[in-house]
């Protein structure tokens, strides 16, 4: 296994237990589960030969730019079996990728204007992926939207006690796309797109936010 191999691998295991973590202290915290989340995140970026941060600005990076917690993103919704036609992506080297959408949130139009189609990575481990775009994009956050759920990298924040899926929009973060132009990323579809101000999770990425 190469140097960079090596240092993916553990990238992948660090965030693996980061969010491990998270669903721990969340059942209790939510908060303070968001915070431990966020502070490891910015460290991992701060010092990792993985992260997406640009070389020549990382002696400048501070922590990853975001909005405070806010409670009310926190949401525990059903799923439903969903179908659409497989997305797939172009990601130049890494080759294509092809998402599978098989399920759908029941319960966020109410709270904010539409539902959100979750998918299934294929040819990729069969991670769930879930996209979105909101009011924010291209504003205050990635104009190409964010994820919440990229469970074969981690990013997964489990199901409540009730077998209802976890949507906190709070740990929405950005791609590493967004950090520098070297990485490619599947991007949130149209279909996932809230017109809601969704003002929870990161920021637009820049190395040089101080806050």
């Amino acid at each position: 296994m190469s140097g960079s191999e090596f240092s993916l691998v553990h990238w992948r295991q660090l965030m693996f237990d980061i969010y491990a973590q998270v669903r721990a202290k969340a059942a209790t915290d939510p908060e303070a589960a968001w915070r431990y989340w966020w502070t490891k995140r910015s460290e991992l970026y701060q010092k990792h030969a993985m992260s997406p941060v640009p070389g020549d600005q990382a002696g400048a990076f501070v922590h990853i730019p975001a909005f405070s917690y806010n409670p009310a993103f926190r949401l525990h919704v059903e799923v439903h079996p969903h179908s659409e036609p497989v997305l797939e992506y172009d990601l130049a080297d890494d080759g294509r990728l092809l998402t599978e959408p098989f399920a759908r949130t029941v319960g966020l139009k109410k709270q904010l204007g539409a539902e959100l189609v979750l998918y299934r990575l294929q040819g990729y481990g069969g991670g769930v992926f879930l996209p979105f775009k909101d009011g924010t994009s291209g504003v205050s956050t990635y104009g190409g939207g964010r994820y919440l759920l990229d469970t074969i990298k981690g990013a997964d924040l489990g199901m409540s006690d009730k077998d209802e899926l976890i949507i906190d929009f709070n740990f929405a973060y950005s791609p590493s796309c967004a950090w520098s132009p070297q990485f490619v990323c599947p991007l949130a579809p149209e279909t996932n797109t809230l017109a809601m101000k969704i003002e929870a999770g990161e920021k637009t990425p820049t190395a040089l936010h101080p806050a």
